[in-house]
């Protein structure tokens, strides 16, 4: 069997090789069974029937139209920590920036004429003494991938780091220094950080983190560098944060025409995350987890349907996606039985409205199992079904 990958953006092709043989990957609309994307907008593009997947090449997913694809049966990966040590060092390097305001000193320089050059140097460079990170206090809201490796390097150059993250995995705590000190509340951050960096997905809770009240916590000549989501910022709140001298100096790699060319605020084009090493990193797991799922419909980092894995020994699997309602599993079963199948195993996991279901069949009879595909087919409560082959 070949399946089709539909590609958006420039995914690494060193990376797609770890999709096999069996997969054609192109660019053109083709009955495609998976996506592979970067930052591609899709809110406004039509998902295929035939669309199962939709692989992110990065961390975020708010270009993916989660919800309409869900409803639809297709489960949306994203890469979690592919790229974790490039949008790392561009944090450092942001917080050492607004330190010493090397742009500034740059950009001054650059201004500058004739022989005597060196002499014009000497005379102007008090206005840009800057501080040294060393000693100061960094808090970081949100220890993932990103955050827990910011925490621990900010340590090693000399700060005092304080952490905020109430859902911090037990696998990333164990790899944020103890000298990393957790906090309960996030107020504890906004209240004693002299720099401040957060890492956190953009949700209705999240949307806004920073604004008029949080900013009123903040003492005078706060840094704060965004380099996770845009609207976690209220901008007008940011600005007035920025006149009354509590904000010192912003650094965010998402810009808008309003936040361009004010003396105090620094935008990247959003390069954190843009370097070949975790482009590629990020096209190696986007392909692995797509092609998983596609041949033996495991699931690994995904944001709409739970983690699912269960060794393929069967002959053949069945996989569901239905409404989260009671008694299915029970349904499932019935229908399994009573076209005198045996169930191998099953193994069935929920997610809010949806779940997710592994049947593995003791049925070698291909006919007998395409009537039970048939019969989950036409159930108004299973949203999406497919058959896999145990090829081995």
């Amino acid at each position: 069997m070949t399946y089709n990958i539909k590609t958006f953006n420039n995914i690494n092709p060193i990376g797609l090789k770890e999709l096999g043989a069996d997969f054609e990957v192109n660019s053109e609309e083709k009955q495609e069974d998976a996506f592979i994307l970067r930052s591609q907008n899709l809110h406004d593009y039509p998902l295929p029937e035939s669309l199962k997947a939709i692989a992110r090449a990065g961390a975020g997913t708010n270009n993916i139209p989660i919800d309409e694809a869900t409803a639809k049966g297709i489960v949306v990966f994203n890469t979690p920590g592919a790229n974790a040590n490039a949008v790392k060092e561009s944090v450092i390097t942001a917080l050492l920036l607004s330190a010493r305001d090397y742009v500034s000193a740059n950009q001054w320089v650059n201004t500058l004429s004739g022989e005597d050059v060196p002499k014009q140097i000497e005379a102007g460079k008090s206005q840009f003494a800057g501080s040294e990170i060393s000693g100061k206090t960094l808090g970081v809201i949100g220890l993932g991938a990103i955050g827990a490796r910011i925490a621990n390097d900010a340590r090693r150059l000399g700060m005092k780091v304080l952490g905020y993250d109430p859902y911090v995995s037990i696998e990333t705590a164990w790899s944020i220094s103890s000298h990393v000190k957790r906090v309960s509340d996030i107020k504890d951050i906004l209240t004693q950080a002299d720099y401040i960096t957060i890492h956190v997905p953009l949700t209705p809770d999240t949307k806004n983190t920073f604004n008029k009240e949080t900013f009123a916590m903040m003492p005078k000549g706060t840094t704060l560098i965004n380099f996770a989501r845009a609207e976690l910022v209220d901008q007008e709140a940011l600005f007035e944060a920025i006149s009354s001298g509590t904000i010192k100096h912003y650094v965010t790699d998402f810009g808008n025409e309003e936040l361009l060319n004010k003396k105090q605020i620094t935008v990247f084009p959003h390069v954190g995350g843009s370097t070949q090493e975790a482009e590629l990193n990020c096209a190696i797991m986007a392909s692995q987890t797509v092609r998983q799922f596609l041949e033996t419909g495991e699931i690994t980092h995904s944001v709409n349907f739970p983690n699912v894995h269960q060794a393929l020994k069967s002959p053949y699997r069945i996989t569901l996606i239905n409404k989260n309602v009671p008694n299915m599993v029970a349904e499932i079963s019935a229908a399994v039985s009573e076209e005198s199948i045996n169930i191998d195993n099953i193994i069935n996991r929920s997610k809010g409205d949806f779940a997710y279901t592994l049947i593995d069949l003791g049925e070698s009879d291909k006919e007998k199992v395409d009537k039970l595909v048939s019969v989950f087919k036409e159930n108004d409560n299973i949203i999406r079904v497919r058959l896999i082959e145990n090829k081995e």
